[in-house]
């Protein structure tokens, strides 16, 4: 984990700005999504999704935090409630930083397929879903941590399909 960091490190100096950045192409593109890709093993440590190559959108955000913190650039776990194509609701984990001038940014490194593009750019927030159904939305709370629920789905599902089939719901965050 410290040697990607530093490896990202050393192309950007201290240069903040261009640092996150590349370390959000490099989770975005070099690390494929789970479900994408239909990839196990199913990984939540940070170590484990650089390791294997692969995570779910969660997974993929605890790697990014641990990128931008190793490189001391504040980073929080952000989760956003998303409505699934059968109706139901499901969370989404993605990432907010903070950088000068721009204040707390949110990023999603989740890797586009069709019809989900994210980007870096800020200070505009370029994320590959949309807020549209009475439901959804961005919780505002910015962890430290990731969620029990999400740890517990994470670290006791046993392939890509059982972990889709009981991704967790929580409409409270606060």
């Amino acid at each position: 984990m410290a040697a990607q960091a530093a490896t990202l490190a050393g192309a950007h100096g201290r240069d903040d700005e261009a640092l996150a950045d590349a370390c959000f192409a490099f989770v975005k593109d070099e690390i494929k999504h789970s479900v994408d890709y239909q990839l196990n093993p199913i990984t939540c440590r940070a170590s484990d999704v650089l390791q294997h190559g692969t995570g779910f959108c969660f997974a993929k955000s605890h790697l990014l935090a641990a990128l931008l913190r190793a490189n001391g650039i504040p980073c929080a776990l952000i989760y956003q409630r998303t409505r699934t194509s059968q109706g139901g609701f499901i969370l989404h984990g993605l990432n907010s930083l903070y950088l000068k001038p721009f204040g707390w940014v949110r990023i999603d490194a989740r890797g586009e397929r069709e019809g989900l593009v994210s980007s870096f750019a800020p200070p505009v927030e370029q994320l590959p879903f949309k807020s549209k159904y009475l439901g959804e939305c961005i919780f505002e709370t910015r962890f430290s941590r990731p969620l029990e629920e999400v740890v517990s789905v994470l670290m006791n599902g046993k392939t890509w399909q059982e972990v889709s089939a009981n991704l967790p719901d929580n409409s409270s965050l606060t």
